[in-house]
């Protein structure tokens, strides 16, 4: 009987003692170098993920019982200043021969995503509409962003490299 109450502590320690320190990067980062993805196409998942961040801040601001005027405004405003700001300083964002349609790539890739992400809520909404008000599947409300970003992030990626 003793043993099972030394069996967990003991693995605690073994665990802590032969882990590493962290080496931690971010994973998006990670993909992007990895494949070679352009700035445009690792934007347009930075601009996704800043769109449900400033989603699920807004709920949960609502939710506590703190929202307030223009929050719908603000979150995402700040959210995005908080990436784009840093990137431009760090002199990642920003350069004059960094650019898509004159826009700086950064940028035009995360505003990109961003509003593709809203559409592909949209479209998961209006599947689900179609359907007497449920999913054609489960996870269809994960499936189809990821779905749609994906094809989105394709399309750019292969453009990209036609006009290099």
């Amino acid at each position: 009987m003793k043993t099972k109450y030394l069996f967990a502590p003991v693995v605690a320690f073994l665990g802590v003692a032969a882990a590493n320190t962290a080496t931690a990067v971010c994973p998006l980062c990670v993909m992007a170098v990895g494949a070679g993805l352009d700035d445009v196409v690792s934007s347009i998942w930075i601009g996704a993920l800043l769109a449900s961040l400033s989603m699920w801040t807004v709920i949960w601001l609502a939710k506590k019982g703190k929202g307030f005027k223009y929050d719908k405004v603000i979150v995402p405003v700040l959210y995005y200043v908080l990436v784009l700001l840093p990137l431009y300083y760090a002199d990642i964002a920003g350069h004059p021969l960094n650019k898509i349609f004159g826009i700086d790539k950064i940028v035009f890739g995360a505003l990109l995503g961003s509003f593709v992400f809203l559409g592909s809520l949209w479209l998961h909404d209006f599947l689900k509409t179609k359907n007497q008000g449920k999913s054609f599947f489960q996870y269809q409300k994960v499936a189809v962003p990821v779905a749609v970003l994906l094809i989105t992030s394709l399309i750019f990626y292969y453009l990209l490299n036609l006009l290099k």
